[in-house]
């Protein structure tokens, strides 16, 4: 029997058991009294990914706390802790280690994030970039051949070159030494609890592992033996114990994350790079070691009444979600029906401009000048709301000349869509919208004690140069690669909160994000119903609708305007809370198992 098959056991659950499980990491935490029901829990778990023919979930609405993530052992976590007094940072943290074990597919302690927080009492937003970072040793041929052709992308995404510095756990210790208010160690007792006893296999993550969109799954022996023992894939309704985990959340519990960076774990990590039977990379204790999660000034513009906030580069996605909007601004999208080809192809045509600026300009700022306030200035998004024709699709947006542009060329990179997104208002109204990923599903599919290592590499752009002009997203050593995650948070008049939203879904985040506060804002409904709208997107090439939804019958409509029209699944992974009057309201993607739960 191999060793990494003794630390994992599987057995077909009944439904006592299933209602067990689903209580025990409640019970780690909370008397009886504070736990919410278990059937929650089963019919979300059991609740199969519904790419066709989903149906819409119902808004749920809270007065004192509400936590929405992407799976219901994430969620009871995040509400265990805030029913024990915790801050929405203390619940954040809380979630991603249980997101580690039990949705490793999308994101984890092996990958990155940006983390935006409201200080309600001071009145105050804050964000952490959490980005993973090239090694010092990495170079612009560092994903070409020996020919200096760029390699083919999933070429690249297994073993150690596509690997950079993880930054989910600097972050963490950076945002709770601000604003935790629970003990350290106390934030890893469930985590640790659910990796020693076991989670039950939920049909997402079934059908992602049979799906085969990472060979490194097959190909790399320690991912292999966890997820596939004796040869066959771990099912839906299996219980996955994850001895390995357990044991590195005790030590980061115990030691705090030096153990990441400096400690045995970082040696672990260096040398599972390193050492990679497919492509070794260049990570190094001093690039562990040197790793800081890092403090940005948010980006904020205006939309109507209210003022959209979100992550400032290396993330696109605040940018372009303010862009699209207010690109919008002067077509009052109020006055046009829910999702009509109308208001559909005028959003569409923002996003074209929005994505055409993002591929020219946007990458790690602390490498170059990205020229932020003029890509946001009202008189640039003015000139460039002025191409949209409301009539015709403009086929091929391109990027504007903004006030401190220089001269760069356009470049894309393949962003894919395994990322996850929580939302988070806790008990004083201090809140967290959070994104973070792996990139890859499955990452670049190296497994170390139990986490899987990120491919965020592979968002760099694989050239340096075209047409004799440098791209903003080449690698360079100890550079952040651009991202399109894009939590935001949305501001009232009297600069109260009162929307945080975010998603997972590759490039397409920009697009999911802006196309729910729209919903919200604009055609006044609440997040679930928001969330709930067939997805249409476009990146400045074709625009896609949701196939098997009532969007597909846009596509004759936008044609006549001179479309190109996909029909496609669209997997977007939406996670938002209302701030009301009267209390929260959050809503939770049906597309994806997450769960809102709020007291």
């Amino acid at each position: 029997m191999p060793k990494y098959y003794l630390f994992h056991r599987f057995t077909r659950l009944t439904t006592a058991s299933l209602l067990l499980l689903a209580s025990s990491l409640s019970a780690t935490a909370l008397s009886a009294s504070a736990m919410v029901k278990t059937d929650e829990i089963k019919r979300e778990i059991r609740e199969p990914e519904a790419a066709t023919g989903y149906q819409a979930k119902k808004a749920v609405y809270g007065k004192e706390f509400m936590i929405v993530a992407a799976n219901p052992y994430a969620s009871q976590a995040g509400f265990n802790i805030l029913a024990q007094g915790g801050s929405a940072v203390d619940a954040a943290i809380a979630v991603q280690l249980v997101l580690t074990l039990v949705e490793p597919q999308s994101s984890g302690i092996g990958g990155g994030t940006f983390m935006l927080h409201w200080d309600n009492k001071r009145k105050k937003m804050t964000t952490f970039d959490g980005r993973e970072t090239a090694p010092a040793a990495a170079t612009s041929a560092l994903f070409l051949d020996k020919q200096g052709k760029p390699l083919k992308w999933i070429d690249a995404v297994v073993g150690g070159r596509s690997v950079g510095v993880p930054g989910v756990m600097a972050t963490f210790k950076k945002a709770h030494s601000q604003y935790g208010k629970l003990p350290w160690a106390t934030l890893f007792t469930q985590a640790i609890t659910l990796a020693d006893n076991g989670f039950v296999v939920s049909p997402r993550l079934e059908k992602l592992l049979t799906a085969n969109f990472n060979p490194g799954l097959h190909k790399l022996t320690e991912i292999n033996q966890y997820f596939f023992p004796n040869g066959k894939s771990v099912k839906a309704g299996d219980v996955l114990v994850n001895k390995k985990l357990a044991n590195v959340y005790r030590s980061l519990a115990k030691e705090g994350v030096d153990v990441f960076y400096q400690g045995w774990l970082a040696k672990k990590i260096v040398a599972t790079v390193q050492n990679s039977t497919i492509s070794p990379g260049l990570l190094s204790m001093e690039d562990m070691a040197a790793y800081q999660a890092k403090e940005r000034s948010p980006v904020c513009g205006p939309y109507r009444e209210f003022t959209l906030c979100g992550m400032a580069p290396p993330s696109s996605g605040g940018i372009a979600v303010i862009q699209i909007l207010a690109q919008l601004e002067r077509f009052k999208l109020a006055k046009y029906p829910v999702n009509s080809a109308q208001a559909i192809h005028l959003y569409t045509q923002s996003s074209r401009l929005a994505f055409a600026d993002r591929n020219r300009y946007i990458a790690d700022g602390d490498y170059l000048a990205i020229p932020v306030a003029g890509l946001l200035a009202p008189d640039y998004l003015a000139k460039r709301s002025a191409l949209i024709n409301p009539q015709k699709d403009m086929n091929k947006a391109y990027a504007g000349v903004p006030v401190g542009a220089v001269a760069l060329t356009d470049g894309d990179t393949i962003e894919r869509p395994s990322t996850t997104h929580l939302s988070i208002v806790d008990d004083q109204g201090n809140a967290v919208s959070m994104t973070s990923s792996i990139e890859n599903a499955f990452g670049s599919a190296l497994m170390v004690e139990g986490f899987i290592l990120n491919n965020q590499l592979t968002d760099f752009s694989f050239i340096a140069k075209k047409n004799e002009l440098l791209l903003a997203n080449r690698v360079q050593a100890n550079k952040r690669p651009r991202s399109s995650m894009a939590p935001m948070m949305i501001f009232n008049k009297d600069k109260s909160l009162k929307l945080l939203v975010g998603s997972p879904g590759g490039s397409r985040i920009i697009n999911y994000v802006a196309q729910t506060i729209i919903g919200v804002l604009d055609w006044q409904l609440n997040p679930q119903e928001a969330i709930n709208l067939p997805k249409i997107t476009n990146r400045n090439n074709v625009t896609t609708l949701e196939r098997g939804t009532t969007a597909q019958a846009l596509q004759p409509l936008l044609e006549a305007k001179g479309h190109t029209v996909h029909i496609r699944d669209l997997n977007s992974g939406l996670h938002a809370i209302e701030l009301t009057e009267t209390g929260f309201v959050g809503g939770a993607d049906p597309r994806r198992e997450g769960l809102v739960l709020a007291k």
